[in-house]
């Protein structure tokens, strides 16, 4: 797992050609990086939440109480897992359009592996600071949009043409998620858990 970790974030290319050929079982073993790696943002955030705490304006550090903490990063996590499966599937249902040969298990792989910069990125939670928190999430962000513009092509056997307008249908899905993720959050808030600040 670490090393398809490390090879997405230094030579991307030749990683996604190693996962491009394998099996379709093969392609299977590789589900658990996703669920694994989703824990490394939130574990980080919980600890940061609740020990360490965030500063507004100069102030003392505020936290938010370990109960509360575990509902909102237990959230957190299973937004992270299903927003892969999701985008998982829509890469499986969209690559009939584009001329690919695919099966399920195929999208979920290429989902969890370009989600690995945000997983990473994650790992800033620890310590809360909320300017940097922001530039390393739009640099993760940045960075998986380019791992996927490079692996949808490999791994689907598309030509590059046909595999940017695939890989900017899918940043469009991607888009419309991260709205209903936020919407999904502020209603979460508002009338399941709200942060406990202490």
């Amino acid at each position: 797992m670490l090393s398809y970790m490390f090879g997405m974030l230094v030579h991307p290319r030749q990683q996604w050609q190693q996962i491009g050929g394998l099996s379709e079982k093969g392609l299977r073993r590789q589900i658990p990086y996703a669920i694994v790696l989703a824990l490394l943002p939130a574990l980080a955030w919980f600890y940061g939440t609740t020990e360490i705490g965030w500063s507004v304006g100069g102030g003392d550090p505020v936290r938010v109480t370990s109960q509360s903490a575990l509902s909102l990063v237990g959230a957190f996590y299973l937004a992270m897992v299903l927003g892969v499966v999701a985008v998982g599937y829509f890469i499986h249902w969209m690559a009939k359009t584009y001329g690919a040969d695919t099966y399920p298990m195929k999208g979920m792989v290429i989902a969890g592996f370009t989600a690995t910069p945000i997983f990473i990125a994650g790992l800033a939670g620890f310590y809360p600071v909320l300017w940097l928190d922001i530039l390393i999430a739009m640099l993760a962000v940045a960075y998986a949009v380019y791992l996927l513009y490079t692996g949808i092509p490999i791994v689907m056997g598309v030509s590059e043409e046909r595999g940017f307008l695939f890989a900017s249908a899918i940043v469009t899905v991607s888009l419309v998620m991260a709205v209903v993720v936020m919407v999904a959050t502020v209603l979460f808030w508002s009338f399941v858990s709200a942060p406990v600040f202490h």
